[in-house]
């Protein structure tokens, strides 16, 4: 089970950055720019690392690459070594794969400490709903789940809300992270955990497409003839990989919004919420079906000098044309959602 302290502050809402992955020029890890993404993320302030994600490129899990074990491990050393932090992060390690590799990567990731798997279910695609139930029941034997609604492009994948129904029902469920980059399903999984009656799952936004809006929203839904009201308390985010000190900063705001009595949100939230959606559509390389999202993290991070190369384990992700002219139009145009002069005054002691 979880402890209560992670528990409290996982259902408190934090930033929880999905951890890229720094590699030399021969695809093995880059230590010491991977220590220093690390320590970054430490020193602007989150409250949580999600490594073995998306964002650190799902192709280490596979057997012959060899890296998934090493890099959750790194991580959690580093960031157990790190003194610029209030609290112990909340560990989360993405677990992928049919049922006995999830499971053994659940083994894994609880043996080196982190405290919650995050779990892809894109290698059961096309399974039935109960299939995928007992594969979910199978990992939340060995470490506490945190469900996650992974967008279609990405995944193939469309999670029907019985699914999310019977998904809030298994008891070692923590929390979920909503990221279908959808409104009509993102409110399929906000629906599912109100009619569940539970109060103890933490709601994270993963619609980087969707962050301000998600944060700021008071969902409420009627309920065997009462109402439910859900809030969606922080944020675990592949957006929240660069620019983290101001994602941070954001989700502070966002808090101060919501616990004052008017509720009243600033009509500057909302601009910013494009704002933040407009760099979004760059960095992740939403016009070309993504293709070029975990390279469009990657630039923004070589740009500060977080890492000294762009590059990935699978050869059809890249820059898309002109991705990378844009990222710097964007950073020019919207100054206040970079982190360059934090990064800059930092990052020497993040590189030693």
């Amino acid at each position: 089970m979880l402890a209560e302290k992670i528990r409290d502050r996982l259902a408190d809402g934090v930033v929880i950055p999905a951890h890229p992955l720094a590699l030399d020029n021969n695809l093995r890890i880059d230590e010491i720019h991977q220590r220093a993404l690390t320590r970054y993320y430490l020193s602007a302030g989150v409250g949580g690392l999600a490594v073995g994600v998306h964002t650190t490129q799902f192709e280490i899990h596979n057997s012959e690459i060899g890296l998934y074990q090493p890099v959750l491990e790194l991580a959690i050393e580093t960031a157990r070594s790190w003194s610029d932090k209030v609290d112990d992060p909340i560990f989360i390690a993405g677990v992928v794969g049919d049922t006995k590799s999830a499971v053994r990567e659940a083994e894994i990731a609880k043996e080196l400490g982190y405290h919650l798997a995050l779990v892809s279910l894109t290698a059961l695609r096309g399974k039935e709903v109960d299939e995928l139930i007992t594969h979910i029941r199978a990992i939340s034997e060995v470490i506490p789940v945190m469900g996650f609604y992974l967008q279609a492009t990405i995944s193939g994948m469309k999670l029907p809300i019985e699914f999310w129904r019977k998904f809030a029902e298994i008891d070692n469920v923590v929390a979920i992270k909503i990221a279908p980059f959808n409104r009509y399903q993102t409110l399929d999984v906000l629906r599912a955990v109100a009619e569940s009656g539970r109060d103890d799952i933490a709601l994270y936004t993963g619609n980087d497409d969707s962050i301000i809006i998600d944060l700021l929203t008071e969902f409420e839904f009627n309920v065997a003839g009462g109402k439910r009201k859900l809030n969606i308390v922080g944020g675990l985010l592949g957006q929240w990989a660069c620019w983290t000190k101001r994602a941070v900063e954001l989700l502070g705001r966002i808090k101060e919004i919501k616990q004052n009595q008017s509720k009243v949100i600033p009509a500057d939230m909302l601009t910013l919420a494009g704002q933040l959606t407009l760099a979004n559509q760059i960095i992740f390389d939403a016009d070309n079906d993504f293709v070029g999202c975990i390279p469009g993290i990657l630039y923004v991070l070589k740009r500060v000098g977080l890492i000294e190369r762009i590059r990935v384990l699978n050869d059809r992700e890249k820059l898309s044309e002109r991705q990378a002219e844009q990222i710097e139009q964007i950073a020019r145009d919207y100054p206040h959602l970079t982190d360059d002069e934090f990064v800059k005054e930092n990052i020497d002691r993040w590189l030693k």
